[in-house]
């Protein structure tokens, strides 16, 4: 827990967060929880409470989470509906958005697993928190749908917590729709945003609606790598994010239709940068950043990629690629400057924890 002074430095209040969804998470400042709520358009910082761990954490290997979870919860494994993974920067600890329930009977849950494999859950009532809301978010009755779900729905997909600013992927409900946030922390309501425009070389056009479902930063944050459904893996430079002007994206592969992006890490190895890319159709896949630098920008059409299933061997066009052989990952997180955490789902539907070092990857 953050000392008072550093929670008003912060601007951290206690009481009780009215979340009602959990979504995407990024770890801030001290240890600051951040967490995406998509029915009420806000995000909150949260102060979990965690104390500093002796030194890096090593693994983490966790059997049917799922079901540990639903029994912890005292709910069905069906109930558990796992929304996003990020490991704390000082205790190591992992926290899942956890959604116990579907529908409007769902109830928000923060789940913390230790590095023994307990499983515990951030109390929302009586802690540390602040709350900013998107104030250009898509009304709840707003009809539009983006890849079949409504645009309220993906306010937020993404977050990630760069050089004192919450960098916030989602949507608004502008004319041309995907948006990139830049949010001060602590929370002023000086927001800075940016329409996106990004070349879909499947569907042959230019496009500004459809949201960046996964991103990462790079570089030393000074580029982001996105990926986006059906599914256009794109690079944007940060330089380019000037208030209230539209950003143009760089295509740097396509992996074609049918395909959905789930996550994105990135990690260092050998004075190296590598980026993983999870999918929910495709393997996972390792592209290295010096080759997404000499990558040109993809400009042409290719109906082919839209026309049939994306080779889950050697997809799509673009930046050369590795596949990886871990399967089934549905979210990766660092668990340290040496080991990449990736909660995998298995061909029964079982979701499981394990750890792999850079070096295997």
């Amino acid at each position: 827990m953050v000392d008072q002074a550093t929670a008003q430095e912060l601007g951290l209040a206690m009481g009780s967060p009215d979340i009602r969804s959990v979504g995407p998470l990024a770890f801030g400042p001290e240890g600051v929880l951040f967490v995406g709520d998509n029915v009420g358009a806000s995000i909150f910082a949260l102060d979990v409470g965690d104390a500093p761990a002796g030194g890096q954490p090593e693994s983490l290997d966790l059997e049917n989470l799922d079901t540990s979870l639903a029994s912890y919860m005292g709910c069905s494994r069906e109930d558990v509906q796992i929304r996003d993974m990020a490991v704390h920067p000082l205790s190591g600890n992992v926290f899942l958005s956890v959604m116990r329930g579907s529908g409007d009977a769902a109830i928000p849950v923060i789940a913390r697993i230790d590095l023994e494999g307990g499983i515990t859950d951030v109390a929302l009532d009586n802690i540390g928190f602040s709350k900013t809301y998107i104030e250009d978010a898509a009304d709840e009755d707003d009809p539009r749908e983006v890849t079949r779900v409504k645009l309220r729905t993906v306010t937020i997909t993404d977050m990630s917590y760069v050089d004192g600013l919450l960098v916030v992927a989602g949507t608004s409900n502008e004319e041309f729709s995907s948006t990139l946030r830049r949010i001060p922390f602590p929370f002023s309501g000086d927001t800075s945003s940016n329409s996106l425009e990004i070349f879909h070389v499947s569907h042959g056009r230019y496009e500004t609606a459809a949201p960046i479902r996964a991103f990462v930063p790079y570089q030393g944050n000074n580029s982001i790598l996105a990926s986006y459904t059906c599914t256009p893996v794109v690079q944007f430079s940060v330089s380019q994010f000037k208030p209230g002007e539209m950003a143009h994206g760089k295509t740097v592969a396509e992996l074609g239709a049918h395909n959905r992006p789930l996550d994105l890490v990135s990690y260092q190895h050998d004075d190296e940068e590598y980026l993983l890319v999870a999918n929910d159709r495709h393997p996972l896949i390792k592209i290295a950043c010096v080759d997404i630098d000499q990558q040109g920008a993809l400009t042409v059409p290719d109906e082919s990629l839209d026309n049939s299933p994306a080779d889950p061997v050697t997809p799509g066009v673009g930046v050369p690629r590795q596949i990886l052989p871990q399967p089934g990952v549905r979210r990766m997180a660092n668990l340290s400057d040496d080991a990449v955490l990736m909660l995998q789902e298995d061909g029964e539907g079982h979701f499981h924890l394990h750890t792999y070092g850079v070096g295997e990857l």
